[in-house]
């Protein structure tokens, strides 16, 4: 075996040192492409039993020259990558709606997301001083079409009326989130993911909170929350929380919608009560 391992060693050539290396920056692409995904832990875990036990196995067939189990074991490991895929579906698509967030296109998009800024603003206000919850996501780069076909679907144009009488508390629809596409009101009543409140945050924090930060983590939107308690406002970006003065409402939607927020560490600047 010692020998074989030899001239396997010496047969090694400059261009299987170049194929290794390439396939050591894949997996090193798909392993930072995993670590902000839910369960990533768990899929790179697997990921790295998987290619341990196959090197190893090749080594084992090299030495020993197994033809036969060589093909069952490409067979074998072309099952497990498929059910890999099957399995950790839901992780590989939040891995690619936070891959999105780095697309060289976003620079080409046109800002179509200013004129309801004010409409915004004027709508978050009034609930505000009703104290009516409300939740909005305003789409930048990262398309949320499935998100938006979890609610019910409206494609209707904003007006801070039409918030207004979504959000009502005897509204069918004041449960979950509104989704703005392009501009519009693409649908109402969305489920958004549920995340857990921050690590070290004593203070309670609502559903609508936490679905704003989970979301915001998890794709590039900008969430305007409405606490149905306080009355406080709130927007959610890059998985932060920060509450936001009345009078300065437009000017920081404005702000955001027409900007790319580098990514900090979670946190929230203003605590809550608590948020409804």
């Amino acid at each position: 075996m010692k020998e074989r391992l030899a001239q396997l060693y010496e047969s090694i050539g400059t261009r299987d040192f170049v194929e290794i290396a390439i396939l050591a920056v894949a997996i090193y692409v798909v392993l930072r492409f995993l670590r902000r995904t839910r369960g990533a832990g768990i899929v790179r875990g697997l990921g790295l039993v998987v290619v341990g036990l196959f090197l190893v196995a090749q080594v084992v067939i090299a030495s020993f020259d197994l033809t036969v189990l060589s093909r069952v074991l490409d067979y074998l490991l072309t099952t497990v990558l498929l059910g890999l895929l099957v399995i950790f579906q839901p992780e590989l698509r939040r891995g690619l709606m936070v891959l999105g967030r780095y697309g060289v296109l976003r620079y080409f998009t046109s800002d179509r997301q200013q004129p309801i800024v004010d409409k915004l603003a004027d709508a978050a206000e009034a609930m505000a001083r009703e104290c009516v919850g409300a939740l909005i996501v305003i789409e930048r780069d990262n398309a949320l079409e499935a998100f938006v076909e979890t609610g019910e679907p409206i494609d209707a144009e904003v007006s801070a009326q039409l918030l207004r009488a979504i959000f009502s508390k005897r509204s069918p629809l004041h449960d979950g989130a509104a989704i703005i596409v392009n501009g519009r009101l693409a649908a109402a009543a969305c489920q958004l993911p549920l995340g857990q409140p921050p690590e070290g945050n004593s203070v309670h924090m609502g559903m609508r909170h936490r679905a704003a930060l989970a979301m915001s983590d998890e794709t590039d939107a900008v969430l305007l929350v409405v606490s149905e308690e306080t009355g406080r406002i709130s927007l959610a970006v890059a998985g932060r929380l920060e509450a936001v003065p009345r009078e300065n409402l437009s000017r920081r939607l404005a702000a955001l919608l027409s900007s790319r927020e580098p990514r900090v560490p979670r946190a929230i600047s203003v605590p809550h009560n608590r948020a409804a």
